[in-house]
């Protein structure tokens, strides 16, 4: 018996599910190993980790490879969940790419801007999907997770999630949760400034899901995919109906938040611009985070 008894009541979501074969880069640190008994507790087909030096070691009983390369030659891999250290971490993530990894959870954050650009446009070439870095990672709940959030707030459902806060999708799967709004994938875009997926990549998926029936998209303040992604909604008249919240209503100006990329200079990626962008493009915008359940009911 599953310690998750609704494990199988769903069979879709975005990017992995429970056929999802993962590799686990840097599992021999305190991270890695640590969220790769996690996930495997989840349900999630870990098949094997990376860390060069040392290969033929064991980590939760899941055999260790000095490279990328040698674990594909002895498993099935789609995904890779990267924990390696900020100064490694492009060449990790560069490495399961260049061995045709199509599917990248960079758990890392502070990675450092120029690396990241290297990541994104080297998936961008190979068409792979980059979560992160600096993200919670993803979950179809039911199914698989290959990130780093408490499992036990996620429920399946059809309530599809995207999120730049990793502590606010906490709170606010958990107040879902709670209300019996279950989930279909949730996600984290992650808090760098520079990430691989966006808000408009995961709507265009979550459109094209038959699960997902809702979604609730969780910005914050600095940059402006927020308006980018309003000015996509109005644009393609987005079929599903969409509930937000913008954290960081009260940030002075010019003070980082958090994140590295939660930075308002001038009048430029103020919450209130956000919010105003997306109430004109129709989404229901919550004043709090508990708020959100409340609006996907009306």
């Amino acid at each position: 018996m599953s310690k998750y008894p609704e494990k199988e009541a769903y069979n879709l979501g975005i990017i992995i599910d429970k056929n999802t074969h993962a590799i686990v880069q840097g599992i021999t640190g305190a991270q890695g190993s640590f969220h790769t008994r996690l996930m495997l507790e989840y349900g999630t087909k870990i098949v094997a980790g990376v860390t060069p030096g040392k290969g033929g070691t064991k980590v939760c009983n899941i055999p260790v490879y000095d490279t990328v390369e040698e674990a594909q030659e002895n498993h099935p891999v789609d995904a890779s969940i990267i924990f390696v250290p900020a100064p490694f971490a492009a060449d990790a993530a560069l490495e399961a790419l260049e061995n045709g990894i199509k599917i990248l959870v960079i758990i890392t954050e502070h990675i450092p801007i120029k690396d990241s650009i290297e990541i994104m446009e080297y998936a961008k070439r190979v068409n792979a999907t980059i979560i992160g870095p600096n993200t919670p990672g993803i979950i179809t709940p039911g199914k698989s997770k290959l990130g780093i959030m408490p499992a036990h707030i996620f429920k399946p459902g059809n309530i599809g999630m995207v999120s730049r806060s990793g502590t606010l999708t906490y709170e606010i799967a958990s107040s879902l949760t709670r209300k019996n709004l279950g989930q279909s994938t949730c996600l984290g875009l992650g808090g760098d400034p520079i990430t691989g997926l966006n808000f408009i990549d995961t709507l265009k998926m979550f459109e094209n899901d038959s699960q997902t029936r809702a979604i609730v998209l969780i910005g914050e303040i600095g940059g402006n995919l927020e308006e980018l992604t309003a000015e996509y909604i109005a644009r393609e008249k987005y079929p599903k109906p969409i509930v937000a919240f913008i954290a960081g209503r009260s940030a002075p100006p010019g003070k980082r938040m958090g994140h590295a990329g939660a930075i308002v200079m001038g009048k430029a990626g103020t919450a209130e611009s956000k919010i105003k962008a997306l109430k004109e493009a129709g989404v229901k915008v919550a004043e709090k985070p508990s708020d959100v359940a409340k609006l996907l009911r009306i």
